[in-house]
């Protein structure tokens, strides 16, 4: 069984304290920490916006959502533990006359534990905040900043806020958070290459026939039409997400497991990825939106919809793409990246697909290759697909069938979620799993070229029924290469 390892103690401030982030993950997943004996009791969890609120209705807001995230497992007594480490300061962290003197009053002392500032607020206010901050005498160490996706909405505005904040505080103070680094299956994935003799050898251009990486929701806007039809499925997926789970899949092995290591290897394989060209983007690259339909076999409207405006939305809510690492490594292996919303399933996964065997020695029948199937949602598991005889008389027949490694089936006790996990690294400060800057800057270069080559081929947004797979040209993007994607692991 594995052992939860206490942290020091330290003090979070949650800038946007009452918002849908830190009432849906920031809060639970520090209360879930405290339950497993992770933090101590004289650690300060300060709650901070613009809302009129005393301390006591902070608690209350906490514990609403803590129960709502926790169900009918939420432990009353923990939680009469946990409120006591509860504060809240009612303040505009951008206003001339915020009150900083009061934030720091309900801040510990001295320089001997972490300093944590959450910006759980519109990345706008990040470089405001952080000025402030610095300004009041907080940005030294042993301070912390954590900033939330999206860090830009392109190159441009990405270096604008890396700028801003690391004017402030240092670059070894700054964690950018992805939460899909969190998630147990996508640490699980370094594992697998590089502690079992089994994968790594195989893991390259010599074996590997494709990747695909697959995001899909069944959720539409959700009340964030604002920001997401500014943003669109490329540049609030893509670029973060997907990028990061494709440079974890690629990366060679770092010389340790030191945050700037880990880091080192993976802006490698991002300055490896091939741009692609106005001239190829019609061809390897599809962008669509959705319409209504049927998801879980209830009628939804279309994107179009459920917007507000009266003009037509050239939003994608649907991209694939057909990327390229020009590395001796994977020189000649394409990656599939693919997301979209509304789609016939919640799924997020990466699935190796190996070649097939050079010589079907059983026929047809058994010349079918194997998979490594990574799959981090809905249910966290580990499956290598792999060629066997069928039982029975009748003559040989081989069955692909897969040996699993389902988390809920091997694993009884409860694992933190990814905010849970990602909240206690910054606690320590392990920056493994958070983007350095340059990261952050090279995921958008790339990003901002497919952009610009849309624009310039104009490729058309096209269109995908609510609870489908996608527009058809996702399949053809694969079945040109006479491939397929690979659908419910």
């Amino acid at each position: 069984m594995a052992e939860f390892i206490p942290v020091e103690s330290f003090d979070i401030v949650i800038f946007g304290g009452t918002g849908d982030l830190s009432r849906r993950k920031l809060l639970p997943a520090l209360f879930h920490r405290y339950c497993d004996a992770q933090i101590p009791d004289d650690s300060r969890i300060i709650g901070s916006a613009r809302s009129e609120m005393d301390a006591k209705s902070f608690r209350r807001f906490a514990r609403d959502a803590c129960q709502a995230a926790t169900g009918d497992s939420f432990d009353t007594k923990n939680w009469t533990a946990f409120e006591k480490l509860l504060d809240y300061q009612t303040m505009d962290a951008t206003a001339p006359d915020a009150d900083w003197d009061g934030l720091k009053s309900k801040i510990s002392d001295g320089r001997s534990r972490p300093h944590i500032f959450y910006l759980a607020t519109a990345p706008r206010l990040y470089v405001p905040i952080c000025e402030a901050l610095g300004k009041a005498g907080l940005a030294s160490e042993p301070a912390r900043v954590v900033l939330e996706k999206p860090i830009g909405t392109d190159l441009e505005s990405a270096k604008a806020i890396n700028d801003g904040v690391c004017a402030v505080f240092n670059e070894p103070q700054v964690y950018r958070i992805d939460h899909y680094l969190g998630k147990e299956t996508v640490q699980n994935l370094m594992v697998l290459r590089f502690a079992n003799t089994l994968f790594e050898p195989i893991w390259s251009r010599a074996a590997v026939d494709h990747v695909q990486i697959t995001v899909s929701e069944l959720l539409g806007l959700e009340g964030r039409a604002d920001y997401y039809d500014k943003s669109g499925a490329l540049r609030d997926m893509v670029q973060n997400h997907i990028l990061q789970l494709l440079c974890l899949t690629a990366m060679e092995p770092p010389n340790a497991l030191d945050g700037d290591d880990i880091r080192t290897e993976k802006i490698k394989v991002l300055r490896a990825l091939k741009p692609i060209s106005a001239k190829d983007a019609a061809r390897h690259t599809v962008r669509a939106q959705y319409t209504a339909g049927l998801v879980d076999g209830e009628p939804v409207k279309g994107y179009a919809d459920e917007l507000s405006g009266d003009e037509p939305s050239k939003t994608e809510t649907f991209v694939a793409i057909k990327a390229e690492v020009e590395n001796w490594r994977w020189a000649g292996v394409p990656f599939y990246l693919r997301t979209g919303k509304r789609m016939d399933s919640k799924r997020s996964e990466i699935v190796i697909q190996f070649k097939p065997i050079p010589h079907p020695l059983f026929g047809e029948a058994g010349g079918g290759a194997n998979r490594l199937v990574i799959r981090l949602q809905p249910d966290e598991a580990v499956r290598l697909f792999v060629q066997i005889k069928e039982p029975g008389p009748g003559g040989l027949r081989i069955k692909s069938l897969p040996l699993n490694l389902a988390y809920a089936e091997n694993f009884a006790l409860r694992y933190p979620d990814a905010y849970e996990r990602l909240l206690m690294d910054v606690v320590r400060g392990n920056l493994s799993l958070f983007m350095r800057r340059d990261e952050v800057e090279a995921a958008w270069d790339w990003v901002d070229h497919l952009i610009a080559a849309w624009a310039e081929s104009e490729v058309p947004l096209e269109s995908y029924q609510a609870g489908s797979n996608g527009p058809l040209s996702s399949a053809m993007l694969m079945d040109r290469d006479d491939r397929a994607w690979v659908e419910g692991g």
